[in-house]
């Protein structure tokens, strides 16, 4: 009986050893997962179907306000992920419509407002002078549920106020899906 107690204490020993060595391994994970948390970052991203769709909407608002225009849609980082032209938009629209939103995805805001921010004589005009900046109307941030998805940029109709519009569209297309 004696060896049979001392059996069970020793297993209750082993036990409780291997407990607290799983909870120790434990702690160490979760301290592992915290500072991983800490040095990382999760991004939300749209897909092409998204864009596409922001950029065709975009573009038949225009096209039923009668004007001819190019589409583009840049992600977060403003790297193209889709690009339409409507048949007789001008040569420079497709390169400016890519600008428009690659300057609002870079500087985090709509390029109208951008435009009033950077006039001549204003201490941010020089950002002007940045390759591919393009401070006029037409390029909107894709927002949504708290989190920056990328940019819309439109060029084409006959002045940046109604390029915004028809981004508005566009924007306004693809917001639902966005917030879920």
């Amino acid at each position: 009986m004696k060896n049979a107690i001392a059996s069970m204490l020793a297993a209750a020993a082993l036990l409780g050893a291997a407990s607290s060595a799983l909870a120790s391994e434990n702690a160490a994970a979760t301290a592992a997962a915290s500072t991983a948390s800490e040095a990382s970052y999760a991004v939300r991203l749209m897909t092409p179907e998204t864009a596409l769709k922001a950029a065709s909407a975009a573009l038949a608002s225009c096209r039923s306000a009668g004007f001819q225009v190019a589409v583009a849609v840049v992600d977060r980082s403003g790297l193209i992920q889709a690009v339409l032209r409507d048949r007789f938009a001008g040569a420079h629209t497709p390169e400016t419509a890519i600008n428009k939103a690659w300057t609002a995805a870079s500087f985090k805001m709509n390029t109208t407002a951008l435009a009033q921010a950077t006039q001549s004589g204003t201490a941010s005009s020089g950002i002007r002078q940045i390759p591919r900046v393009t401070a006029v109307g037409g390029g909107l941030l894709i927002e949504a549920a708290g989190a920056p998805y990328g940019a819309i940029g439109v060029s084409g109709a006959p002045a940046g106020d109604l390029d915004d519009k028809c981004a508005r569209a566009g924007l306004d297309a693809v917001l639902d899906d966005l917030n879920l």
